[in-house]
């Protein structure tokens, strides 16, 4: 049986002449025992006809988000919970910023915000488009919200010209359609996440933190999910959208952080990413510190906050691979070493921070070392998603089915 058999799959088409290569991948999907729903855009619609759609698909095609019959039954809500993926192909440079900045003035940016299921998209456009910082910054933004991108490609394009911006070939998209499906080598894992910083409260008013954007910890997580782990995430406080397809768990401090890690178990993996602050004010003001004329900065005595991945390490119920990040401002190979062996965790992930070339917290790309029973392995400079992928790859070839 296919890995499409019984998927649904809506398929978004935006403007562009790569429209046409919709129908091909509607047929290679139905070939495949998939079924497809199709959302036109209006731009769509200059490329490719609602019947054209609807004749291969066997299913109705949907186009307006005005529609008195579709949206008597909330059309737009029904599309995006029935479907169990959303492909764009061909996702214009237009629609993408729409997804980006949230915005919903159609059908497909409507069911695109209103939707809880993955996404996977498929760019095209001029080449000049497709290289410019707008384009690209949106394109971050979708990716570290945890949508799927495949290409484009490189090679001549309608408008004349040569570069990056051809969308990928139908029998491509469809195959990375059907991997989505079936590559699932962590299928009946637990996984637990930690990401982002912890605040440790000095009075109502003030914390001690730290930098961390949690990113990297939130793009593990994705990673893992994506790889057919059900996963949980123990995320401090953060800016950036929760993974789909994660359970998340908010908290502030360690001592919040390392509890929710153990109810959490029992568990396959453990990804301890989180930078958690090592100590805390031992006494927390029940009001603000007042600063008054004249009077010295007050003394903070510190407390030692509890040890999150070595008491996982050494947990009654240890997760089978315990995973630590290291984030350290000089020595980073050397330091990573010592700390796997003072926790005692499997792997440690270690990166080089606090440098005027080299800031990651907050960043999109990162440094990092392999630290396992292994010699050391240097990663280039990645996106953090990518890192997350590799990582993960990784933990498949341990774990996996």
């Amino acid at each position: 049986m296919s890995s499409l058999a019984e998927k649904n799959i809506l398929l978004i088409v935006s403007g562009g002449i790569a429209a046409y290569k919709a129908l091909e991948l509607i047929r290679l999907i139905r070939k495949a025992e998939g079924t497809v729903t199709c959302i036109l855009t209006s731009g769509g619609q200059r490329f490719v006809t609602p019947l054209s759609a609807a004749a291969i698909s066997g299913n109705p095609v949907y186009t307006d988000l005005w529609s008195l019959k579709d949206e008597s039954e909330m059309g737009h809500i029904r599309l995006s919970r029935e479907a169990d993926l959303i492909v764009v192909a061909p996702a214009s440079a237009n629609l993408i910023g729409k997804a980006a900045c949230g915005l919903a003035d159609d059908l497909a940016s409507t069911v695109l915000l209103a939707s809880d299921k993955p996404v996977l998209i498929a760019p095209a456009m001029n080449p000049e488009m497709w290289a410019k910082d707008a384009v690209r910054e949106n394109i971050r933004k979708l990716e570290t919200r945890g949508v799927r991108r495949i290409g484009p490609d490189s090679g001549d394009t309608a408008c004349g010209e040569q570069g990056e911006g051809r969308m990928a070939a139908p029998q491509t998209i469809a195959k990375e359609i059907e991997s989505f499906f079936c590559d699932r080598p962590l299928k009946g894992k637990r996984a637990i996440v930690t990401s982002g910083p912890t605040y440790e409260p000095l009075d109502p008013v003030r914390f001690i933190g730290n930098r961390s954007s949690g990113k990297q910890g939130h793009a593990v997580a994705a990673a893992l999910a994506r790889a057919g782990a059900d996963v949980t995430l123990v995320s401090g406080p953060v800016a950036i959208p929760n993974p789909p397809d994660v359970s998340v768990i908010r908290v502030e401090t360690a001592a919040q952080m390392r509890n929710a890690v153990h109810n959490a178990l029992p568990a396959d993996i453990a990804v301890c990413a989180a930078a958690v602050a090592d100590w805390r004010p031992e006494r927390v003001h029940p009001g603000k510190i007042k600063k008054l004329e004249g009077d010295a900065a007050p003394a903070v005595s510190l407390t030692e906050n509890p040890d999150i991945l070595k008491s996982l390490c050494e947990a009654e119920r240890r997760p089978a691979l315990v995973i630590g990040f290291a984030a350290e401002t000089c020595n980073v190979v050397e330091e990573a070493l010592a700390k796997r062996r003072r926790k005692g965790c499997d792997w440690i992930v270690a990166n080089l921070v606090g440098q005027p070339d080299r800031p990651v917290f907050g960043e999109e790309e990162n440094h990092v070392y392999f630290v396992s029973e292994s010699p050391v392995e240097e990663w280039p400079k990645a996106h953090k998603n990518g890192i997350a992928e590799r990582l993960v790859n990784k933990i498949t070839e341990r774990l996996g089915t």
